[in-house]
């Protein structure tokens, strides 16, 4: 079995085997010893997460997409990136919104969840193209606003948390003026906290 960050669990056998291997007398159950490294496990876990700040793991220059843009144009801007939604900013650069596949499968009158194979069906059951309403929209049109964003020193952990509580898979970061300067994903939050 293994943990959140691909580590392998240790199970009784393991310890008893650790324990046999050690020089000496240990005089400790592998009940005991696996309470006592789980413990420590989680507050090494615990301080690896509030050390850690967004501005440690943004990824910067942002894709981003212009207020004002056509949906068309940014889902070609997103597609050519490879990436599933970007922020939204104004032309003085400052964060207005954040679009997504999500937000883009719900003009199409799917679940934002909405697997490839179900807009395959959708498509396939509809008379024309499930997407044509599309083509007359601008960005401001479908992203969410306004953006959920945190400041450079928010903590690995809170980052963690916004993520649950919001169901959301990229933060932008931001200046205290709303100015874009780089954004987390789920993935860069993964990456970090396995690999500290």
């Amino acid at each position: 079995m293994k943990d959140q960050c691909g580590l392998l669990d240790l199970t009784e056998d393991d310890v008893l085997e650790a324990m046999r291997s050690m020089q000496g007398y240990v005089d400790i159950t592998p009940g005991t010893f696996r309470e006592i490294y789980a413990l420590a496990y989680e507050m090494a876990l615990t301080r690896v997460r509030s050390m850690g700040q967004a501005r440690d793991i943004m990824s910067s220059p942002v894709h981003s997409l212009q207020l004002g843009m056509s949906a068309l144009e940014a889902a070609h801007i997103l597609a050519r990136h490879g990436i599933s939604g970007a922020p939204v900013v104004t032309a003085q650069s400052k964060i207005c919104g954040v679009v997504s596949e999500k937000d883009f499968l719900r003009h199409m009158g799917l679940a934002g969840t909405a697997s490839f194979m179900a807009v395959i069906a959708a498509s396939l059951d509809t008379q024309g193209c499930i997407s044509t309403d599309l083509r007359t929209l601008l960005i401001d049109d479908i992203m969410t606003a306004p953006p959920v964003t945190a400041l450079p020193e928010t903590t690995l952990a809170d980052i963690s948390a916004i993520f649950t509580e919001r169901v959301i898979n990229r933060l932008p970061i931001c200046d205290a003026d709303g100015y874009l300067l780089g954004i987390v994903t789920r993935t860069d939050l993964v990456a970090s906290l396995c690999w500290r």
